[in-house]
């Protein structure tokens, strides 16, 4: 049964001249001043959401995003910021890249927020997709075998740091601690501290290709996953929580339809699905703008990347239209009705599934993101939340 509702925003500052006939995104320069306002959306946002009943307020790790559109370089540092100016939100890190970290100064970090946030943090690890980011941290992207080693490792690390008192690592690319002479010993192992005082940490991952490795990987340490874009429609989505399903039967661990699992939609509220289409395609075809240059758009040809440069052939191009994306299921767009609907369907499908995030695509300004965020949450989720017999937001 759905109870919680989040929302995920990734950085993006609002952005001018947006979709398939606006400026393309590599053509995009913004100032300084410009590019920190994703700080005060992001406040803005997390304020908005802690009054109406959404659990968590997810952001996510990206850097040197000039085109202003993943902003947030540090989302444990914005967190523990937003739990200062919120009552009951949790704040969740969607996600931290942990090719681009030491795992030991990531577990610290966050044991620490855990600690100053009285537990409204939410831990989050990811392997990262943009080369720029990834490489210039001096960690593999471009070779993927060579990121998810490194990523596996690290994440061993993470959660041998979170859940032992003392603990040692010997790896590939880790020995901790060095066996060097300290206080008159040798080091044989190291303890962090603090630790977190939330055990086990609740700790989210992306779900985008879904590979038997991955899933299985994400079970042994117990992740949920947190299954979007493409990965959220139709056909794909119910194949990710079959093999979800599967690889915890892998282990020993039974699990039912949806349990474990956040299923992430873009949506835009408005009077009918026509009306909500008008408005929101512009957003739409500019996350198309953003996604399909990074190659995570699986069903985009090189052909449609190199068309969706040109804002005088993409308008009329064979392009991915919002009208697509909603069909496939991966983006709700309608009345209250229509999105009711679709989610008591996904809810009678996933028995298990209990959260659902919703999520502004990249461009829609900050105006318009507050409006559709308060609309949701007073348009649809009483249709789920009101089921329950305490507040929405103590339901946790």
């Amino acid at each position: 049964m759905i109870t919680k509702f989040d929302s995920l925003y990734a950085g993006h500052v609002d952005l001018d001249n947006v979709g398939y006939g606006g400026t393309p995104i590599n053509d995009r320069l913004y100032d300084n001043a410009h590019l920190a306002t994703a700080l005060s959306k992001a406040e803005a946002m997390a304020k908005l959401m802690d009054g109406l009943g959404y659990t968590t307020f997810w952001m996510a790790e990206h850097h040197f995003q000039r085109e202003g559109t993943e902003c947030i370089p540090n989302v444990l540092l914005m967190a523990l910021h937003l739990t200062h100016v919120t009552k009951r939100l949790k704040i969740g890190c969607g996600f931290n890249i942990t090719p681009m970290w030491h795992p030991l100064r990531l577990a610290e970090d966050y044991a620490m927020a855990d600690i100053l946030s009285g537990g409204r943090v939410t831990f989050g690890v990811g392997r990262g997709y943009h080369t720029r980011e990834v490489e210039t941290f001096g960690s593999p992207l471009i070779d993927q075998d060579a990121n998810r080693e490194l990523y596996e490792e690290q994440v061993d690390i993470v959660f041998k740091a979170f859940n032992e008192d003392a603990f040692a690592h010997k790896g590939k690319h880790y020995t901790l601690p060095p066996e060097v002479p300290y206080r008159g010993y040798t080091l044989k192992d190291l303890t962090l501290v603090p630790r977190p005082l939330r055990l086990p940490v609740e700790c989210w991952q992306p779900i985008q290709g879904g590979s038997a490795r991955a899933l299985e990987f994400m079970a042994k340490h117990g992740i949920q996953g947190m299954v979007g874009g493409g990965s959220a429609e139709g056909g794909a989505m119910h194949k990710v929580v079959m093999d979800w399903q599967a690889a915890h039967t892998k282990i020993g661990r039974r699990i039912e339809l949806g349990e474990r699992l956040c299923f992430g939609f873009h949506f835009y509220m408005a009077a009918s699905r026509e009306k909500g289409i008008a408005e929101a395609a512009k957003y739409y075809e500019e996350n198309m703008k953003m996604f399909g240059e990074l190659r995570l758009v699986r069903a985009l040809s090189e052909a449609q990347i190199e068309i969706m440069r040109d804002p005088k052939l993409a308008p009329t191009a064979k392009l991915p239209r919002i009208e697509d994306a909603i069909a496939a299921g991966g983006f709700l767009c309608g009345s209250p009705a229509q999105m009711i609907e679709h989610l008591k369907g996904l809810e009678a499908k996933y028995p298990a599934l209990d959260r659902v995030s919703v999520s502004l695509s990249v461009g829609v300004p900050q105006t318009v993101a507050l409006e559709q965020l308060e609309r949701f949450a007073k348009e649809v989720m009483p249709a789920f939340t009101g089921r329950l017999k305490v507040e929405p937001a103590l339901a946790r």
